[in-house]
């Protein structure tokens, strides 16, 4: 039984929170990176497009702040994973973090919502 159980990796030595928080923040930050760069592309398309967009203005400082929270996630979850989860002393400021972490994710989804209702169209090559 000791053998089934060590393959499927049911073992009984204690859970490593690090290992854990190491695989999720590393999930989140390749999800950062995806949404960084598809924001970097807007941006691109909208400063191609130039100020005659009637939402040009808006566009970009939209995409603008979203590139920076995303900057700021990346930069806790640097931190987050740098901090050892065992080490109870340090549950409050990682709570902390993980909360701001959160809300700026959330913040961010947001603001790319908005992003996508105004939309941020390539201009035709061809007319």
């Amino acid at each position: 039984i000791s053998k089934v159980s060590h393959r499927l990796g049911l073992s009984h030595a204690p859970l490593n929170m690090n290992h854990y928080a190491n695989k999720k923040s590393a999930a989140e930050s390749m999800l950062d990176v995806a949404l960084l760069m598809a924001n970097a592309s807007q941006l691109k398309a909208v400063l191609e497009q130039g100020p005659q967009n009637t939402l040009y203005t808006s566009l970009i400082t939209l995409i603008s702040l979203s590139l920076c929270l995303q900057v700021l996630v990346g930069i806790l979850l640097i931190f987050t994973v740098k901090w050892n989860l065992n080490d109870e002393q340090k549950h409050l400021r990682l709570n902390v973090l993980e909360n701001i972490t959160t809300g700026c994710i959330f913040i961010i989804v947001v603001i790319n919502v908005f992003i996508t209702a105004f939309g941020v169209q390539r201009p035709n090559a061809g007319v």
